[in-house]
């Protein structure tokens, strides 16, 4: 939180993400459809009242769960640029960062990403990867000199995107077996080939 937004109450803070924790394990258990909010407030021990303060509704919900996702993965991917560091040095330490975010938030990304119930986040986790992707496509493509036979921009961030997607819903549906650290690396070098 930057020092130009109010706090927030932190019993805010606690209901919010009881609420985010009941869905999370709703989701484990079932389909969103049967998934209402009575089940979300019985399981985060509040009552209905209280969810209706925090969001109109389930899928108001998950919007802002999907807002907040995006928000901690970019203070995540841009935490502290150095502008010392090389193109490849710096997708290697971005993909590491991510990758750790996301090992920490394992039971989350997981329910999230593993399963077909809630699309929401993987379109949003897609549509972001793709802008990050084109970003430094762009910045790629500024630094080194063009190739005898150019990738379309569009392509590669489609293929950037759907590929990192792919490989962290495997790595977490395998329950991680390889540290973050690794699997960037591992990445890294597919991407360099």
């Amino acid at each position: 939180m930057n020092n130009t937004t109010q706090r927030t109450d932190p019993r805010v803070l606690r209901t919010r993400q009881l609420l985010r924790d009941a869905v999370i394990e709703l989701l484990e258990e079932m389909d969103i459809e049967k998934i209402s909010v009575n089940r979300i407030a019985e399981r985060a021990k509040i009552n209905r009242v209280t969810f209706y303060l925090h969001y109109r509704d389930l899928p108001d919900m998950l919007e802002k769960m999907a807002d907040e996702m995006v928000e901690d993965i970019l203070q995540v991917v841009n935490n502290d640029d150095n502008d010392h560091e090389s193109v490849e040095e710096e997708n290697l330490r971005i993909l590491e960062s991510l990758l750790k975010h996301i090992a920490e938030n394992a039971k989350f990304y997981k329910v999230i990403l593993t399963s077909k119930r809630s699309p929401i986040f993987t379109d949003r986790l897609f549509n972001l990867m793709a802008e990050i992707i084109s970003a430094h496509q762009e910045k790629k493509e500024g630094a080194a000199e063009h190739s005898k036979m150019p990738i379309q921009k569009d392509i590669a961030v489609w293929y950037g995107s759907a590929a990192l997607i792919g490989t962290v819903i495997s790595w977490l549906r395998d329950d991680m077996p390889y540290t973050p650290v690794y699997l960037a690396r591992q990445i890294s070098m597919l991407r360099a080939n």
